[in-house]
């Protein structure tokens, strides 16, 4: 198994009118030790779905998105790297490609939203979904950590944000615009920690 942190940065919140126009991931082992980051802008063909609201958020422009590749050249460099970071060479054989996509959880804060643009664009370009459909959503993991650890007297964030859990466990962004790889990187991270408590947290028995 690996773990495939994701973040993507898109025109809108509508998957079918809006697009991704950035994927940024870190992956890991399943000890999660870091094996590699990918970063590619992605060249939007709906330019009138492209919003001021997502500009805000990522201060990506289309101007800046000229000379980026369209999605039909991205998700196969995207799977290969994912396929070359995990197996450690380039001359992985066609027939054994598909067991490194297959064994990779995708990982991320409120990780659906993402998923669903993701798989809407392998609809869009007809082809099969080829990873797992595990998933791994810092957002639900961390309200029932922070629930535990309050439980136990814990000072814990009110906001589940990303910036908020991070902050919890030593971490920062480096700047306000969100950034897909940094953010996948950043939620690894606190995957990481957060998956760490398994190893503390115990259950006390009662007493008959």
């Amino acid at each position: 198994m690996a773990y495939l942190s994701l973040d993507l940065e898109m025109t809108g919140g509508d998957p079918g009118w809006h697009e991704m126009i950035q994927i940024g991931a870190c992956l890991y082992d399943h000890n999660w030790n870091e094996k590699g980051r990918y970063l590619q802008n992605i060249y939007p063909e709906n330019e009138d779905a492209f919003s001021s609201y997502a500009f805000d958020v990522h201060g990506l422009s289309l101007q800046e998105l000229n000379d980026a590749p369209m999605l039909h050249e991205v998700l196969p460099e995207f799977e290969q790297w994912i396929i070359e970071t995990l197996a450690g060479h380039k001359n992985v054989p066609e027939w054994d490609k598909a067991k490194y996509l297959k064994r990779s959880v995708i990982c991320g804060q409120s990780i659906i939203n993402d998923v669903n643009f993701l798989q809407f664009a392998y609809r869009q370009e007809n082809k099969d979904w080829p990873f797992s459909y595990k998933l791994l959503d810092l957002h639900n993991l961390s309200f029932y950590l922070f629930k535990i650890l309050r439980n136990n007297g814990i000072q814990t964030p009110k906001s589940l944000g990303l910036g908020s859990v991070a902050e919890f466990f030593g971490l920062e962004r480096e700047s306000d615009m969100h950034n897909a790889l940094e953010d996948a990187v950043i939620t690894g991270q606190c995957l990481k920690k957060v998956m760490a408590y398994t190893q503390q947290l115990t259950l006390d028995e009662e007493e008959d």
